[in-house]
């Protein structure tokens, strides 16, 4: 079989400006039943998500409830998060398959992922996370605390947080043993982007950051040898000056075409831009072949029909 890996964006776990839990768990038994297609036409499959609005959740019941309970540091709330959909995910593919007459094993791995401490993201927080904080006061606070702040162009204030690149995955061997004994008809792993770890004398030790899903995704395909990595999003292809008038859709581009937009800043780093630069990761470490599509047509995306592939 083809070993595949998925790269699940957000709105294939919640909902876009409804984050209420039965509103996540139907989106989630939809991204369900989308990837167990892929597994009947015959795909190997292993499966990352995205985790936004899931961790700014926990980060917002931390800010509530810190006066009662001690906050948890921000790779715990990764953890958290991961946790969270790793068993949603799990369970609807889980119930999807015995639906379909073919029960299979769904495993979930709880995945730490390396970063350099001496990463340049450290020094210059950009991902914003949590709450919207609107009073002053608050703001003077977060900052005692060590915490960069920046205005939210909806009003308020919002935390930075550093978004280091991904490394290597801590839980690798493990994740190799359950793809190579076929104990797991589909793995979850990398949630969120993984926790973000740096190694600290014999082991490891968690930090303060976010790591972005799409190129801890990348990372993942090339550890476990997958052919090919699969982005899915919510547009249904790659387009060039996106939004404009002249907006062009691209159903197929070369890798030498990819890198040339990515470098001309045709993909914007907080859209598309992160994105391509997984895709180009992949295949330029030897993937064979990478995919963007929307949810509703990742087979026909597989198949050649829909989305944009590269190469």
């Amino acid at each position: 079989m083809t070993l595949l890996v998925a790269a699940i964006g957000g709105n294939s776990i919640s909902p876009p400006n409804d984050p209420g839990f039965d509103e996540m768990r139907a989106r989630i038994a939809t991204t369900a039943s989308r990837l167990a297609d892929l597994v009947e036409a015959g795909y190997e499959l292993v499966v990352t998500h995205g985790n936004g609005p899931q961790v700014g959740n926990i980060l917002l019941q931390n800010e509530e409830a810190r006066h009662r309970a001690p906050p948890m540091p921000l790779d715990v709330c990764v953890a958290q998060s991961q946790a969270q959909i790793g068993y949603l995910l799990q369970q609807s593919l889980q119930n999807e398959f015995a639906t379909r007459g073919q029960p299979r094993a769904v495993a979930s791995v709880v995945t730490q992922v390396v970063v350099d401490p001496d990463d340049p993201a450290f020094g210059s927080p950009t991902k914003p996370v949590g709450p919207m904080y609107e009073a002053e006061q608050e703001v003077i606070v977060k900052r005692a605390k060590g915490w960069s702040m920046a205005r939210d162009p909806r009003g308020g204030w919002r935390r930075l947080v550093p978004s280091p690149r991904p490394l290597e995955i801590v839980e690798k061997d493990l994740i190799r043993r359950l793809l190579a004994t076929g104990d797991a008809s589909v793995l979850i792993a990398a949630g969120g982007g993984g926790i973000p770890v740096i190694r600290h004398r014999s082991g490891y030790r968690g930090v303060e950051a976010v790591i972005d899903k799409d190129l801890a995704s990348a990372v993942l395909a090339k550890t476990v040898g997958a052919e090919i990595l699969l982005i899915v999003t919510d547009v249904p292809q790659v387009a060039l000056r996106y939004g404009r008038p002249d907006q062009t859709w691209l159903s197929r581009l070369s890798v030498s075409e990819a890198r040339h937009h990515f470098d001309a800043g045709e993909f914007p780093p907080g859209s598309m831009g992160p994105k391509i630069e997984a895709v180009l990761q992949f295949l330029e470490t030897g993937g064979r072949r990478a995919v963007i599509a929307d949810l509703d047509h990742v087979l026909d995306a597989m198949s050649g029909r829909a989305g944009t592939q590269i190469p």
